[in-house]
């Protein structure tokens, strides 16, 4: 039988028994199903980054080239850079 999970005050509290406790105690996983939330978007903060003009100017001549937003082309260049540093 599996442990019964305790009762939350918020989701700090949550968060901090989670990481000090492993879920297979909790839930019975071979019962999960899978979901898929569609409309789901990740949470995003502003930042300001200061880059030389220059390399803005090509930045948005390869997202013309592509013919997407150079924002985005900016935020698929760091994911390209972050997966392979990470997952190398």
């Amino acid at each position: 039988m599996a442990k019964q999970i305790p009762e939350f005050e918020n989701e700090d509290e949550e968060r901090e028994f989670w990481a000090a406790h492993d879920s297979a105690e909790y839930l019975d996983w071979e019962k999960a199903e899978q979901v898929v939330f569609p409309k789901l978007k990740p949470s995003t903060k502003t930042i300001s980054l200061r880059i030389p003009e220059s390399m803005l100017d090509e930045i948005r001549l390869l997202a013309n080239k592509r013919d997407i937003p150079y924002q985005s082309l900016i935020k698929v260049f760091l994911r390209e850079r972050i997966d392979s540093e990470l997952y190398k």
